[in-house]
């Protein structure tokens, strides 16, 4: 009886976060659309897509404690993925007069080609995550980066698919700013299942105690590539919705940078909560482009005699090296929104980490 009322209790809890989670990114899309800038609108429109790529982030790397270089990667294959799939065939002959026959006269409707891109995605990190996941700490985390370069390498050389260095053009706009909101709350909603699944608890079992856990009878290797696959899916999803926002892009647009971006915003909001990376997302994103309006009002009226250039770039690693060393943890360290607290939750949620 107190397990179920405990599981009750918790499940109350974790539909009060995302009820209150959801109800900030309705205001914050609501709030956008009555101002009606559209500078504005494409900033929060692109910010619920890097929503979705650190809420899959964090679903992997944030549960098993595994840094994960190669999530951006996924990015572009469900990017370029999707693009193959929706694009008129009238456009694929301009954009990639090399493109193989059987892909160039195939056009289903954006809604499935961008779960076509994800499902790509995930089958590109069942395959090559599978004996990754074998790997821990330092050697983990090197295989992860080489995993991101050999992805871009595909992206410069595969012209055929791609269009090599070159920009990718000819998609048509389906991402709007309501969209790119119903996404992110499905998939929101979709990481809070994962987290207290029992993969979820799984991979923090493997994360924190892991000669534990495999005392117990977890298969970690197991739990850490079904949260590699899970996550590669949401970066391949996000990908769709962002080639077919942005309209045009080319490989530079999958790597260093925007890991570097995304990977900012878990850490500063909190790997360990879903709460964390909303709050990082949003407070990096607002951060980031407001240095960047800074920027180039001082590049503008010449404040100085020489211009300001990467301001946003510098901030961003100063904001992490201090987190790292004052608040290693992020902003939100442990719990979701902890105004949320019920009597004697902490004991209940105890019972449930054990009950692996």
């Amino acid at each position: 009886m107190s397990r179920v009322l405990g599981r009750s209790a918790n499940l109350v809890r974790l539909l009060g976060v995302i009820g209150m989670l959801g109800a900030a990114m309705i205001a914050i899309a609501l709030i956008t659309h009555w101002i009606g800038s559209p500078i504005l609108t494409r900033f929060v429109t692109v910010m619920y897509i890097n929503l979705i790529l650190v809420l899959g982030l964090q679903m992997y790397m944030g549960n098993s404690g595994i840094v994960a270089f190669a999530h951006i990667g996924f990015m572009g294959v469900g990017a370029y993925g999707s693009a193959l799939f929706s694009m008129a065939p009238v456009m694929k002959s301009m954009a990639l007069p090399d493109l193989y026959p059987v892909l160039a006269n195939v056009q289903i409707p954006f809604f499935w080609a961008v779960l076509a891109g994800g499902g790509i995605s995930a089958l590109v990190a069942a395959v090559v995550g599978w004996p990754l996941m074998r790997l821990s700490d330092f050697a983990a985390v090197i295989t992860q980066f080489a995993l991101l370069v050999i992805m871009h390498t595909i992206f410069v050389h595969w012209s055929a698919v791609t269009n090599g260095p070159r920009t990718l053009f000819g998609l048509d706009r389906h991402t709007y700013l309501v969209g790119a909101l119903c996404w992110s709350l499905v998939l929101l909603a979709g990481a809070f299942w994962f987290k207290e699944s029992k993969i979820g608890l799984q991979l923090r079992a493997s994360r924190d105690e892991r000669t534990a856990a495999a005392g117990v009878g977890i298969n970690i290797v197991f739990v850490r590539w079904v949260g590699f696959v899970v996550s590669a899916f949401l970066a391949g999803l996000a990908g769709g919705l962002w080639a077919h926002f942005i309209l045009s892009f080319q490989p530079s647009a999958f790597y260093l940078r925007e890991t570097f971006l995304i990977m900012g915003m878990l850490v500063i909001g909190g790997p360990g909560t879903i709460t964390g990376a909303f709050v990082g997302t949003v407070s990096v994103t607002i951060a980031f482009q407001g240095l960047r309006a800074l920027e180039n009002w001082v590049n503008i009226h010449q404040v100085f005699s020489f211009p300001i250039v990467g301001l946003t770039d510098v901030a961003l690693s100063i904001a992490l090296i201090l987190m790292l060393i004052f608040r290693p943890g992020g902003l939100i360290e442990r719990l979701e929104l902890t105004g949320l607290r019920l009597p004697g939750w902490r004991r209940r949620e105890a019972v449930s980490e054990t009950n692996l």
